[in-house]
């Protein structure tokens, strides 16, 4: 597949230079651009994910008339957050 090439974005002096005081050795500021593109892309992809797998469990919820009130979920965390901290005093 050929490569195609994002358009140039205009910075402050200021951000460049903290990019390029960032880089790894060997790193281009390209490849930094590159890579921050990426993350970003796969951030927004899961967060759409994540949004859609909410609103079907909230459709379903409606369809099944079957809820669990946030105190019973919220209470269950409180449980499992309890006992995983105990646990973590046994073992200190």
């Amino acid at each position: 597949m050929k490569t195609a090439a994002i358009p140039a974005v205009r910075v402050p002096p200021e951000l460049r230079q903290a990019a390029e005081e960032l880089l790894a050795d060997g790193e281009t500021l390209s490849g930094f651009v590159e890579d921050a593109v990426r993350r970003n892309v796969e951030y927004r992809r899961a967060q759409a994910a994540f949004v859609a797998r909410g609103l079907a469990s909230r459709d379903a919820a409606r369809a099944s008339g079957r809820y669990v009130t946030a105190a019973t979920v919220l209470g269950k965390l409180d449980r499992r957050l309890k006992n995983a901290r105990k646990k973590a005093a046994i073992v200190k």
